[in-house]
């Protein structure tokens, strides 16, 4: 037994390696991953780190309204003479906030509902999940978002509520496939005849199999939830003014463009700079998991 583990360790431990050497061998991947821990760190510091702070909540400034980026405002400042470089780094928490709530809703009931239909493959457990799972898909998610955040009042939360809403099948669908793939592979057969349970054979066989593809997919849908709840903002049913949400800051600036337009390109620059990162990151996360070429 004690040879056995030691064996198995092992063999853990360079399994680890080799995925830590396919990761670091792309640069674009490490450069993803600098920005990801970066845009983190800065959102949990933002009180800390920010010029000032205080411009993240209800302020006025006149005395310094519209002034272009300086060595005083970076960024420059808005139309209440807030600092956009702040409010940018605040807008940082609002956003990945965001991506952390809905993730963490929909992947749990979208990968359980995916292992369950994919095991039952060919049952009616299998029909009734992917059939509802195939009507929220059909729906672009854009549009399915809006309707539902339109109907309730304009906020973060129900923002949040509403993407997360629309999100949970496109988690199912891919743990749908990934299952039924394995299935009938000889490692849950073994499972199922030394008659090791249901939830062994599901949860402890086919989900760690299932992971390559499901950390993927969440690294690069952090960037996709940004950008839908930025949409949401921006068309006013997301966050609400003062609050420093990025696709706020960048519909408010919109109607004083060209003249000012610091205050909505940076904050667009922070968007897409985030969703790089992590898209970045997902390609790195990918490579992980996917076997050298013979």
């Amino acid at each position: 037994m004690e040879i056995s583990e030691s064996i198995r360790k092992l063999s853990t431990k360079y399994d680890l390696e080799r995925k830590r050497y396919r990761f670091s061998r792309s640069p674009l991947s490490i450069v993803g991953l600098v920005i990801a821990v970066g845009s983190i760190v800065l959102a949990l510091a933002a009180p800390y780190v920010s010029p000032y702070p205080q411009h993240a909540g209800l302020i006025t400034n006149f005395k310094d309204r519209f002034l272009p980026p300086s060595l005083q405002y970076a960024f420059g400042t808005d139309e209440m003479g807030r600092d956009v470089l702040s409010r940018t780094i605040f807008g940082f928490q609002y956003s990945l906030m965001m991506a952390a709530v809905v993730l963490s809703l929909v992947i749990p009931p979208g990968v359980i509902l995916g292992l369950i239909a994919g095991y039952y493959r060919g049952t009616w457990v299998d029909t009734l999940v992917m059939r509802i799972a195939d009507i929220f898909i059909a729906v672009p998610p854009l549009a399915l978002a809006l309707s539902i955040a339109a109907v309730l009042t304009p906020s973060v939360f129900n923002a949040m509520m509403a993407v997360s809403l629309m999100w949970w099948p496109w988690y199912a669908r891919l743990t749908y496939n990934t299952a039924s793939a394995l299935r009938n592979e000889y490692f849950v057969q073994a499972s199922e005849v030394m008659g090791t349970s249901t939830f062994h054979t599901i949860f402890g066989e086919i989900l760690p199999c299932c992971l390559g593809p499901i950390l993927t997919k969440i690294t690069l849908d952090v960037g996709w939830v940004i950008l839908l709840g930025s949409a949401l903002s921006f068309v006013g049913l997301g966050a609400q003014p003062p609050t420093p949400d990025l696709g706020t800051m960048v519909a408010g600036g919109g109607m004083f463009m060209p003249d000012y337009w610091w205050i909505s390109m940076f904050p667009a620059l922070a968007i897409c700079i985030i969703i790089l990162g992590f898209n970045l990151l997902g390609d790195g996360i990918r490579d992980m998991f996917v076997e050298e070429a013979k």
